[in-house]
């Protein structure tokens, strides 16, 4: 056996994954996951998804039968969690997803979501700055700068779209100062907080998701979405394991 067979490696989206849940284990939150074949109820309506949006459609969503698909994004896990629990919780989910469209250098038909919520009483979009300052500073390393700008997402109200800024001496001088579009979030939408059972008068809370690929990328100085998912040991022999 040759010294390079001897060593050992570690995906990247393991590495990531592990990274994800232990950062956000340190701030409280619980791990969650959910089916990927998901039930039309939590993958669309639960989710405030209107009957005639497009990513309901053939070109968007792959559709096994008459009620379920393979999940289009992680937030299923959301509204599987919200049901399950009353009052305050925070949870995190990282799970696979799928969707039905060509693939390129950026766009994958499977990949991970990273989705993340917090409920409770006085839960603001604050909280929610506050919370990706620390967990983008943790994962990328350097001082963090968040800012939103409006967005739209059906399970949200108000949407914001999420970018980031990485400064300090430990940042790579691909991503030092500049304002990258990471995330859509914003606060979890009434009809979301309803369907699951909560009482929007009472409780709020906010929500982001995100791809995994699109982290792996930014924190390795990745080109090339399709890599993760190729199977090819050239790629992954990149990423030496300490264990």
């Amino acid at each position: 056996m040759t010294a390079k067979e001897k060593e050992h490696y570690i995906h990247p989206l393991t590495s990531a994954i592990r990274e994800i849940v232990s950062i956000f284990s340190e701030l409280d939150f619980e791990v969650a996951s959910g089916p990927e074949l998901e039930t039309e109820h939590y993958n669309f309506d639960a989710l405030n998804v209107a009957k005639d949006h497009p990513a309901r459609d053939m070109q968007d969503t792959f559709w096994v039968d008459d009620n379920h698909v393979l999940r289009t994004h992680d937030t299923s896990v959301t509204a599987r969690k919200l049901e399950e629990n009353n009052g305050e919780m925070r949870f995190v989910s990282c799970g696979k997803a799928y969707r039905n469209e060509a693939t390129d250098m950026t766009h994958e038909a499977q990949f991970y979501q990273v989705d993340a919520f917090a409920v409770g009483k006085d839960i603001t979009l604050a909280h929610l700055k506050g919370t990706l300052e620390t967990f983008f500073g943790k994962f990328l390393g350097g001082s963090v700068e968040v800012r939103f700008r409006p967005g739209f997402f059906p399970f949200v109200e108000p949407g914001v779209e999420v970018d980031m800024r990485l400064t300090g001496d430990t940042v790579p001088a691909r991503l030092k100062g500049k304002w990258i579009e990471i995330l859509g979030a914003g606060m979890l939408h009434p009809n979301v907080l309803k369907a699951g059972g909560i009482d929007p008068e009472e409780y709020q809370g906010w929500a982001f998701g995100g791809g995994i690929e699109r982290l792996c990328m930014l924190k390795w100085g990745i080109d090339d979405v399709r890599l993760f998912h190729s199977g090819d040991l050239r790629f992954i022999q990149q990423f030496k394991s300490s264990k």
